[in-house]
């Protein structure tokens, strides 16, 4: 989220509207490339977790072959594939004059970068399996970084969509080479040995991953699909106002869906072994935290987002951004809670038809209202248009996972929404209080506003909320913390 903040503005000011505008139309049409894993890395956690836990590595490492060649023949087709979408894409838009070259060559680049990133994934599933997060995230944060220092100084030397393009294929190599390193130093049991490869093993994955494949086409139609429509219905130089907000909104959503890549593998685990009960508190416990973490960062954007917009980018994009974010926000509160929580273990229970084919549906209707939307009202239609459908996954979402997990809606409001949204009261009364009274503005005013959100969050939180909570303990959530980062430290 910190580098998107630093450096979405400052691509955007380096290349200009019509050039960003079309970058974030050639990301979003290559995009659907990504669909072709097939949900192999989430099939993968799933596997690689199940074997891991029950210490059988002959079959752990067969499904790491598999998945190996499961990859690298994606990666192959994505390449093909996209070679042959590039004039359908150069048809279907109309890209600004100059620009044309460069284009064609960021295309092959990104195209090129998606095939390689395929088999990068490997050694995330891997340490997500045996719980390296924090290993896994300090890599994570460290190509993070790279990227940061290379797009800063490429971009200042000669600010091109060329540049940008090659940008992102760097860190891919380097923190695949990292994390392959780290999974032979830590995991001496694990072996990648293509002649491994399973058939038979194939046929199991592809058969959960085609749930994951449905999935992830409801995640592309729901949040990388509005910039096309904007491209199309629009123009290129409307692409950034709307871009700005819906990238506030999927980093907020991917610090909450943060929670899945804890969850899922234990959710795994606890299936496995006929923990029922502890599956059920899992879900609790962690629905709890999502909903709160969405209403404190949620509430803080409907406030202070357009301000925080102005500041970031510029006054020009406080309106036409700032309505899209608080939309997409209002939305987020019921979305992102149920979205981070129920979605994965119902992916780890194996039990994800029904979900699968929600979140479809909700892209679908996603497009088509943004569709029908985008000319009567422009980029608020297209907001209006994502926040419906969001709505309505959330809510049949959790029907579909009490059902799978044996509560009632009632039981749920009681242990997961009653608390925190009594809670929020406090908070958005502080929030507004900041905003009416005080009048804070700029980057010193928004700071001293999440300061004061942030200590009445704690305070309410930990005086009320939290409080003798039976599936919640912070100091112990804490030292565990510490214990595991001190261990990978050693």
């Amino acid at each position: 989220m910190a580098s998107a903040y630093f450096l979405l503005p400052f691509t955007l000011h380096h290349l200009g509207n019509d050039q960003y505008g079309t970058w974030l139309l050639l990301t979003c049409f290559t995009g659907y490339l990504g669909l072709l894993v097939l949900g192999v890395p989430m099939a993968s956690v799933r596997y690689i977790t199940r074997d891991a836990s029950l210490r059988d590595y002959p079959a752990m490492n067969k499904t790491i072959a598999t998945c190996a060649g499961m990859y690298l023949l994606i990666g192959l087709a994505s390449l093909i594939i996209g070679l042959g979408l590039m004039v359908v894409f150069e048809r279907a838009y109309a890209i600004p004059p100059g620009i044309q070259n460069a284009v064609r060559i960021s295309y092959l680049i990104v195209v090129s970068t998606t095939s390689v990133s395929f088999f990068a994934q490997l050694p995330h599933g891997i340490m997500a399996s045996y719980h390296d997060f924090v290993g896994r995230n300090m890599v994570q944060t460290g190509s993070i970084l790279v990227r940061i220092v290379f797009t800063v100084t490429m971009l200042r030397i000669y600010p091109s969509l060329m540049v940008l393009a090659f940008v992102q294929l760097i860190p891919v190599v380097i923190e695949s080479a990292i994390m392959w390193a780290i999974v032979s130093h830590r995991y001496p049991e694990v072996r990648l040995d293509l002649s491994l490869f399973d058939w038979k093993m194939m046929r199991t994955i592809f058969s959960f991953s085609i749930f994951v494949l449905i999935l992830n086409i409801g995640i592309q139609l729901s949040f990388q699909t509005d910039s096309l429509v904007i491209g199309k219905w629009l123009d290129v130089g409307q692409i950034p106002f709307y871009a700005v907000a819906n990238t506030i909104m999927v980093y907020a959503m991917q610090f909450v869906i943060g929670i899945a890549a804890v969850v899922m593998p234990m959710a795994t685990r606890m299936h496995a072994q006929g923990q029922h009960t502890e599956l059920r508190k899992l879900f609790f416990k962690w629905s709890k935290i999502a909903l709160s973490l969405t209403l404190f960062g949620s509430l803080f954007l409907i406030v202070f987002g357009p301000e925080l917009i102005r500041s970031w980018i510029g006054s020009s994009f406080e309106k036409p951004a700032g309505i899209v974010l608080q939309v997409l926000m209002f939305s987020g509160l019921v979305f992102l809670p149920v979205r981070g929580v129920a979605l994965p273990i119902l992916m780890g229970i194996g039990k994800p038809g029904k979900a699968t084919v929600a979140f479809l549906a909700s892209g679908v209707l996603n497009l088509i209202l943004s569709v029908i939307l985008v000319r009567p009202l422009g980029l608020l239609g297209v907001a209006i248009g994502t926040a419906i459908p969001n709505v309505l996954f959330g809510i049949v979402l959790l029907v579909i996972c009490a059902r799978e997990l044996d509560f009632s809606i009632l039981e749920y409001i009681s242990r997961v929404v009653r608390l925190p949204l009594i809670g929020a009261l406090p908070l958005a009364a502080a929030l507004l209080w900041c905003d009416c009274s005080l009048h804070l503005r700029g980057f010193p005013g928004l700071a001293l506003a999440g300061l004061i959100s942030s200590v009445v969050f704690a305070l309410v939180w930990g005086c009320f909320v939290y409080r003798n909570d039976d599936d919640i303990n912070i100091p112990e959530a804490l030292s565990r913390l510490r214990s595991q980062v001190l261990a990978w430290q050693h």
